[in-house]
């Protein structure tokens, strides 16, 4: 068994592994004493990174962190409006690029497409990368952890564990399947988003990277729904699509296989256990309404690098006033994004009409009154930064 020292080892090669990695690369002198410790094979419900048909929505704060730490990927779908309605119930509101004086809310990337280039990005900064089995804590003590992986034991100051399923104290099965496929819309709109809340779950159309007229379907509802959806041809697919959604884009005509992925929520509450520390998906997971799991995870690693640069200088310190600092710093934001969009998830799923009319009506009273919507679309836009 060949044996390892570091100074920082980071559990997990996903998205917020990597940026850790390459923030944590340009605060000291030594990205070899950083290992990124990668597991070969499958990493979600079975498809390896390349093959990952998921897409990303990725906030204005989110990409202007990419692009510092050469990130962002060649190919994105700008996102310069928002519309959010509510199948059956009167009420919707938009939120505009203009709004806030940038020149997008953010944009929608392919997993695949962002996953290969931070880790290009990785190779070149000079951060080892250990590739092999699944590597996990075997021990931790006021001096270091002990962290296993295949045949490699590595020893390192600190371990950030930024994949797979944070170990926690809360825990919702939201009875959701997420569909996940790609369609062509008759009369496309350039640069709109759509979050189409129903009685089953939300259902969001994204401009796709792909290309024109191109849109991302995320489509959450009963499992049982699912199953018959899978099941369709493609086009009995686009019908239930279309009739879903509505006629803003005209008929959709999806053009890919459509993969599921159960829904949960699970949120560490202490994301800081000794020389531990959690972010990312190993620290929460969220709905995907909204689309705000990544860049909370992004947020996770901007902020854990901040409060590890002096210690990176000195490693022989301990490291437990920064790893304090981070908890304190992230907790709020972490908090509020759960809750957010559990609520986002649920409320519109009650078939109460009583609690559906009023959400109708939250959403009327922010489209027209600025100041109601402000503080929702400031976080899509950016979420709670340092």
């Amino acid at each position: 068994m060949s044996q390892h020292d570091f100074d920082v080892a980071i559990i997990g090669g996903g998205p917020a592994g990597c940026a850790l990695a390459l923030l944590l690369a340009r605060t000291t002198a030594q990205p070899g004493r950083i290992v990124l410790l990668q597991a070969d094979g499958p990493a979600h419900y079975g498809y390896s990174p390349d093959q990952d048909p998921r897409v990303l929505a990725i906030n204005h704060g989110s990409r202007v962190l990419l692009e510092t730490i050469d990130g962002f990927p060649d190919q994105a779908a700008l996102v310069q409006t928002v519309h959010v309605s509510q199948r059956g119930r009167l009420g919707r509101t938009i939120i505009r690029h203009s709004d806030f004086g940038v020149p997008q809310l953010g944009c929608v990337v392919r997993y695949a497409g962002l996953h290969a280039r931070l880790t290009q990005s990785v190779i070149r900064s000079g951060v080892t990368i250990l590739s092999g089995a699944a590597a996990r804590v075997i021990r931790q003590d006021s001096t270091g952890v002990e962290i296993r992986q295949g045949e490699h034991l590595i020893q390192a100051a600190l371990a950030i564990q930024a994949d797979g399923y944070p170990e926690t104290e809360v825990t919702r099965q939201y009875s959701q399947m997420a569909l996940v496929t790609q369609a062509q819309s008759s009369l496309p709109r350039s640069g709109w988003a759509f979050e189409r809340f129903t009685q089953e779950g939300p259902l969001a159309v994204l401009p796709h990277p792909g290309g024109p007229g191109q849109q991302s379907i995320v489509w959450c509802c009963a499992p049982g729904r699912a199953a018959l959806l899978q099941k369709m041809s493609p086009e009995a697919f686009s019908e239930s699509l279309t009739q879903m959604f509505g006629s803003r884009l005209g008929p959709l005509c999806v053009q890919a296989s459509v993969a599921a992925f159960p829904l949960i929520l699970n949120l560490r509450q202490v994301a800081v256990s000794g020389r531990t520390v959690a972010i990312g998906n190993a620290a929460q997971t969220l709905h995907p309404v909204a689309g705000q799991g990544l860049n909370l995870g992004l947020r996770d690693a901007a902020t854990l690098a901040f409060t590890l640069r002096e210690w990176l200088s000195s490693p022989a310190m301990h490291p437990s006033e920064a790893l304090e600092q981070f908890q304190r710093l992230r907790q709020p934001d972490r908090q509020l994004t759960a809750r957010m969009t559990d609520l986002m998830s649920r409320i519109f799923t009650t078939h109460w009409p009583v609690v559906e009319h009023a959400a109708g009506l939250a959403l009327l009273g922010m489209d027209l009154i600025p100041a109601l919507r402000a503080p929702l679309a400031r976080h899509l836009l950016q979420g709670m930064r340092l």
